[in-house]
């Protein structure tokens, strides 16, 4: 077997890294290919793993358009399996990556496998652009590893062939496993030191993340202000790392750049990531990934998105959806932080920590005979 992992941006990169390791443990061969859709922090997540790719596309340019990165990748994976004639490609989620490889995959009549295959909004505006790119993979893909029952009950309404559905769990919660090893040994003083806030001195904070492009414009803007309303009202200091792109970026600073108790920074790696949520007292993202990494520290999240594709989380008590309204943030904000029972532990909903096993697993049962 010939197999190709195809990924860009960094939850990606933590969502793939499991199935490297397990694919390492089994000696199976594979090579990855990285596009660069994000950059700087996929490469912090691609040296936390240990993940040294094959192919590094390096195709991020500054404000580039979704059309402009889709054709890149398109001509430059082609390239690379036009060489390497991989007998399974392998891609995660629904980014523009995914998508695209998977279309130059199908053009050359490659097999796909697609993991975390099934989630859907069936509102095809949000998320913007990743809900018709997930739709269309999964029309193309042949092996679909889906996350959870409901994933699944989706592929099958579409009429995907159950044969080519495996509920596996979501690979993020064996990241998380190995994440939480490595948070262990980090301080708050080192946190300090790399974030720049003085953590030791914070009473308790919130932390926020925010990046999708539905939210551009109105959406950061009401979030802001809801940030600066509960400052007003709350005895709360706000963690928020920013998003790089200036559409996010440049209306933050703009907003929050001098306010106290809101802790502007960069983009934070991995582990420093993972070390802020088991710290906060909640936190309110736009995130998927965030959505399914929350419930594994008995977090809540109150979700900035008026649909989820992770209704799972929402069903168990860990997410909120509040949108992008000013007043509905503020007010589920304080309800929160008078809930006592916030800390109650509830049951994860997104797998065992075993979801990396099962999907190499099923790679080797189905090409292991023709292993090279």
């Amino acid at each position: 077997m010939k197999l190709i992992l195809f990924f860009g941006t960094r939850p990606e990169a933590i969502k793939m890294a499991p199935i490297i390791h397990e694919l390492q443990m089994q000696k199976i061969d594979f090579k990855v290919c990285v596009t660069g859709q994000h950059r700087e922090m996929l490469q912090q997540t691609l040296n936390f793993f240990n993940i040294r790719p094959e192919f590094n596309l390096d195709l991020m340019k500054k404000n580039q358009r979704l059309n402009d990165l889709g054709s890149n990748i398109l001509r430059k994976v082609d390239s690379i399996l036009e060489n390497e004639k991989p007998d399974l490609v392998l891609v995660h989620g629904d980014t523009t990556t995914a998508a695209f490889t998977s279309l130059a995959a199908f053009h050359r009549e490659i097999k796909i496998g697609h993991v975390e295959a099934g989630l859907r909004t069936y509102n095809k505006t949000s998320p913007f652009p990743e809900e018709i790119n997930r739709q269309l993979i999964s029309r193309m893909a042949t092996f679909h590893f889906s996350p959870t029952i409901s994933a699944k009950q989706n592929l099958l309404k579409e009429n995907i062939e159950e044969e080519g559905i495996l509920v596996t769990g979501n690979t993020v919660v064996d990241a998380l496993e190995f994440g939480k090893r490595k948070i262990e040994e980090l301080s708050n003083h080192e946190i300090s030191n790399l974030t720049g806030i003085p953590l030791e001195s914070l009473n308790k904070f919130i932390l926020v993340t925010g990046h999708r492009r539905e939210s551009f414009g109105e959406g950061i803007e009401n979030l802001c202000e809801a940030m600066l309303e509960i400052v007003k009202i709350e005895k709360i200091d706000f963690v928020y790392p920013v998003h790089l792109n200036p559409n996010v970026r440049d209306t933050v600073y703009k907003k929050l750049g001098d306010i106290n108790n809101i802790h502007l920074i960069n983009p934070v790696s991995y582990p420093v990531m993972l070390y802020l949520m088991k710290n906060c007292e909640f936190i309110i993202s736009d995130s998927g990934g965030i959505q399914e990494e929350a419930p594994a520290f008995n977090k809540k999240i109150l979700v900035t998105r008026d649909f989820s594709e992770r209704m799972e989380g929402v069903e168990a008590g860990f997410s909120i959806l509040v949108g992008t309204q000013r007043d509905k943030i503020i007010r589920e904000a304080s309800r929160l932080l008078k809930d006592s029972r916030r800390s109650q532990k509830l049951k994860n909903p997104y797998g065992d920590g075993k979801a990396a096993i099962r999907i190499v697993r099923s790679i080797n049962d189905n090409f292991g005979d023709n292993q090279r």
